[in-house]
Order: structure tokens, then C-alpha cells, then sequence
């Protein structure tokens, strides 16, 4: 015979219990022709909303006042084949976003996008006959210009947007490393060599390349020096920039700059182990928040897009 009496179980009153959600939390219907303020204020106050609104005050905060704090955005290749440029050079253009971090990848499909006006090959059928990434014109443009960066002393970014600058072509507005160079906004790139295609090409100067990539390395360094108040967000790196940003802060710190008590996030449509623990756990240890919100970036990038613009009233 079985010892639990289960009529001996003591019990309470949900009317005394405290519970996490309430009709407050809600999700609310908004009306046909609502503004956008209205809608995010509509969404369920729970979770990855409360995320993303603290995100979007922490940014909003940051790039206020008369010394305003960094804003810097790291960004992955895909966030810019998903056609999401526009978005972030105007955040560049409305002075939110004071640094622009890419991987070398995006450098490609930035300066395909400045020369054509399109980007992004079919891998999947290229690879079958071993032309993918055999594009002669992006790498003839983008090596030499790294090579340029070398003769130039100066960082492989500066020296991209450069040659951007100095190309005729009807498609510059929508390059981010050309809208950085006009807008004086720093913009470095971050490489692993045999990761992008201009690699496959005789063109490319390995010594050139790692010379460039180093310098731009030692410009994150001096952002991330200043990050103190402010705010860092990876969109779509789920290695490379996470690295290169740990890195970027231990030397800021180890070079004694005060580098606490600021936001970081990371959006991505998968969340990954890097990611969450060197852009949104690690860096806060000693102070700060970090936050991982995930969704996919032609979702994610324009609603914090438009939730930043009505923030920050621009």
C-alpha cells in the first residue's frame, strides 16, 4: 500500500499567488492604419520584447547629449545579401551608428552592391563546376584595393571605401563602406584567410591582406576603448567578429581604458555558442547587460530600424 496521502498536500489561493504575467503583459489588437509606435507598443511586454525595447532605449541613450557614447554594429555577410544596406546606412546617415565592423565577406557583397547594383551567386550551382566565387571583376577590385592599402599604410576598410569613392558608378548609396568613408565613420574589416573568394584569385597578397586587416583590428581596439555607456550589437557573425571584438576588449582593458558598464547584443536567426558567450555574457561580467534576440535579420533589422528612428526622434 502506497505512504503518499496526497490528501495531506498543502495548497494556496492563486488569488495570493504572485504570478509573472498579468493582463498588462497582453499583446493588444491595434487598429487598420496604426502607427508603428502603437504597434510596439501592442506587443506582449514579456521576453524578447522586453529585450528589444531595452535594447532599443540603451542605443537611444548612448547617442544622446553632447558627448554622445559609441554605437558600433558588427556585421555579418548575410545581413547585407538580405538586402537590409539601406537600413543601416540611414542609422549611419541619422547618427546612431558611429562604428561599422564587417568580416571579409561583407566587404564582397558591399562593393558587388557599389559596382552592379546585385549581389550573391548561386553557390549551390556554381560549385558543381568549380566557378563559384571565380567573379573577375569583384576580385580584381577589392585586392587591389587591399594591396593599395598596404602601399597606403592604412587599414583595408579605409582603403575598400576609398576605391569605392573613386569608382563612377550608380549604385554607391548603397555601399555601407562608402557611406562610412563620406560620413567619416569608422568602418573595419576583419579577415580569415581562405574564408572569401577573392582568395581563389592570383591577385591576392596575403602579406597585403593580413597588414590591412591588422591595422583596421587596431581601430576596433580604439572604439572598443570607448564603448563605456555604450552600445555593441553582432547581426549575423557567429565567430569572426565575435572573436576579434573578446580580443579588441581584453587589450583595451589591459591597456587600463575603462571599459565597463555598457550593452551589448547579438541578433542572429540561430543562436550560436560564440556569440552568446563573447558578445553577450563575457564582456558583462563586471557590469553591463547583454542580450540575445533572435529572428531573422530581414525581420529583425527593419523593426530595429524604424523602432530606433521613433526613439531617437529622428
Amino acid at each position: 500500500m502506497s505512504k503518499i496521502d496526497l490528501d495531506k498536500i498543502k495548497t494556496y489561493s492563486i488569488y495570493k499567488r504572485q504570478s509573472k504575467i498579468n493582463m498588462k503583459n497582453f499583446a493588444k489588437p491595434t487598429p487598420r492604419k496604426a502607427s508603428f509606435v502603437l504597434f510596439l507598443e501592442s506587443l506582449p511586454d514579456v521576453l524578447a520584447v522586453r529585450d528589444f525595447k531595452t535594447l532599443v532605449k540603451a542605443i537611444a541613450k548612448a547617442r544622446a547629449g553632447k558627448r554622445p557614447k559609441p554605437v558600433i554594429f558588427m556585421l555579418g555577410a548575410h545581413v547585407i545579401k538580405c538586402g537590409l544596406s539601406p537600413l543601416i546606412i540611414d542609422l549611419m546617415k541619422k547618427g546612431i551608428i558611429s562604428g561599422i565592423a564587417l568580416n571579409g565577406a561583407g566587404v564582397i557583397h558591399d562593393v558587388e552592391l557599389a559596382l552592379t547594383g546585385r549581389t550573391s551567386e548561386d553557390v549551390a550551382k556554381a560549385i558543381k563546376n568549380g566557378s563559384f566565387g571565380m567573379a573577375k571583376e569583384t576580385a580584381q577590385f577589392v585586392n587591389s584595393a587591399i594591396n593599395k592599402a598596404s602601399e597606403k599604410n592604412i587599414g583595408l576598410g579605409e582603403s575598400v571605401a576609398g576605391a569605392i569613392a573613386n569608382k563612377k558608378t550608380g549604385y554607391k548609396k548603397y555601399s555601407i563602406l562608402y557611406t562610412a568613408k563620406r560620413l567619416k565613420i569608422p568602418v573595419t574589416v576583419h579577415v580569415a584567410i581562405g574564408t572569401d573568394i577573392i582568395h581563389q584569385h592570383p591577385s591576392c597578397d596575403g602579406a597585403a591582406l593580413g597588414e590591412s586587416s591588422l591595422k583596421d583590428f587596431h581601430t576596433l581596439i580604439e572604439q572598443v576603448s570607448k564603448l563605456q555607456g555604450g552600445v555593441l550589437v553582432n547581426v549575423g557573425s557567429s565567430v569572426i567578429l565575435p572573436e576579434v571584438f573578446l580580443k579588441a576588449l581584453t587589450v583595451a582593458r589591459n591597456l587600463k581604458f575603462k571599459v565597463k558598464n555598457f550593452t551589448t547584443a547579438n541578433l542572429d536567426m540561430i543562436p550560436h555558442y560564440r556569440p552568446y558567450q563573447n558578445v553577450v555574457v563575457r564582456p558583462n561580467l563586471g557590469g553591463g547587460r547583454g542580450y540575445m534576440i533572435t529572428g531573422h535579420h530581414e525581420i529583425m533589422i527593419p523593426l530595429l530600424h524604424r523602432a530606433l528612428v521613433e526613439k531617437c526622434k529622428i
